[in-house]
């Protein structure tokens, strides 16, 4: 069975500023490789005895820089669906279920923004949940955790439907550290990765069911799309009028027949900062450095320096991040504090305590 790839590319740019921003955000840009994310994204899915001609879900502000590195990994058959306006991902995977054209097609969902390092393992999982996707089942890849990370959903197995794959009990959202332990210890929850894995008429079945007003404004849209070449446009109208909601809330959390294969596979969100500290490569101090960095008396901080040279002596701990004419110091573990400094407002001051 061919199944067809859904790349999302819709992100705004503010957890990963001053180097990720609107007009360019954390998805085209080289974090963990020589290669975008978005690129790293697409290159898991280019063989084509497996895989058809992807579709890529992106907003319309960024179709240059999708055509752009299209070009540069030599990927000339995709379709590119630019979304007119912000909906979240559930219309815009309902866009892409529409464009597939096949009703019974298998869409692999992806955000372009993760990192995957594990292909072979994440693969066997594919073809692990493909039995009861193709019974019409919605099925999402369950990440195996590595601690009580409270940034994450979480996801509660029930029974064994396959091999490898379990029923969805229930979503869990993001937890404090208390019951993030808990679901650990337990042995049944996993990590929500946001990756889906289901046929398109199965997932606009669903959107049908549970969110009728957004079945009908991304059908108009779609009915309505102008196509030039590989770019197809929904109508603008129609699509603003649509419920904007994520694929968590509006579908898989009502939908009675979801599947998950927990899996380790490298996985990250590469949501902050901090995150890419984890999951980078460290000297011997510690240190996680890109671009033009000298460092003397330091441990375990992450520098990123792009356009500039970055200097330190005898800090530890903080992420330092240069680029161009903005440069962000924090300490590490602080990484929500960038969403503070993105939006170009005033930063309200800290009074220290009475006493």
């Amino acid at each position: 069975m061919t199944i067809t790839p859904v790349i999302l590319s819709g992100g705004g740019g503010t957890r990963l500023w001053p180097l990720s921003t609107p007009q360019t955000p954390k998805q085209f840009l080289a974090l963990t490789d020589k290669r975008t994310m978005f690129q790293m994204t697409l290159l898991r899915v280019m063989d084509r005895q497996r895989f058809a001609a992807p579709i890529i879900v992106a907003n319309a502000a960024h179709a240059g820089i999708v055509r752009e590195q299209l070009a540069e990994i030599g990927v000339t058959d995709a379709t590119v669906l630019l979304e007119p306006c912000a909906r979240n991902t559930a219309p815009a995977i309902a866009l892409a279920a529409l464009a597939v054209g096949v009703p019974e097609s298998v869409m692999l969902v992806m955000p372009s923004d993760h990192l995957i390092t594990d292909d072979p393992a994440f693969h066997a999982a594919t073809e692990a949940l493909l039995p009861q996707v193709q019974e019409g089942w919605l099925a999402t890849y369950g990440i195996n955790p590595t601690g009580p990370e409270t940034g994450y959903g979480y996801i509660q197995m029930g029974s064994t439907v396959g091999a490898g794959v379990h029923a969805v009990q229930r979503f869990v959202e993001k937890p404090d550290t208390a019951r993030a332990t808990a679901m650990i210890e337990a042995g049944d929850h996993v990590w929500n990765g946001g990756i889906f894995l289901f046929r398109a008429d199965a997932y606009l079945g669903a959107v049908e069911a549970h969110v009728p007003k957004m079945g009908t404004a991304v059908r108009d849209a779609m009915s309505r799309a102008q196509r030039n070449g590989n770019q197809l446009n929904p109508e603008e109208s129609s699509f603003a009028a649509c419920p904007a909601d994520s694929i968590d809330y509006a579908i898989m959390e009502k939908a009675a027949k979801v599947a998950v294969a927990p899996v380790s596979m490298g996985w990250s969100d590469v949501g902050s900062w901090d995150a890419l500290h984890d999951i980078g490569d460290k000297d011997a101090d510690g240190n996680v450095t890109s671009g033009a960095v000298r460092l003397d008396s330091s441990h375990g901080n992450l520098i990123h320096a792009d356009g500039i040279r970055v200097s330190v002596h005898g800090v530890d701990d903080l992420l330092i991040i240069a680029n161009g004419n903005e440069v962000m110091i924090l300490p590490r573990g602080t990484s929500q504090k960038v969403r503070d400094f993105a939006g170009d407002l005033p930063i309200v001051k800290t009074k220290p305590a009475a006493g």
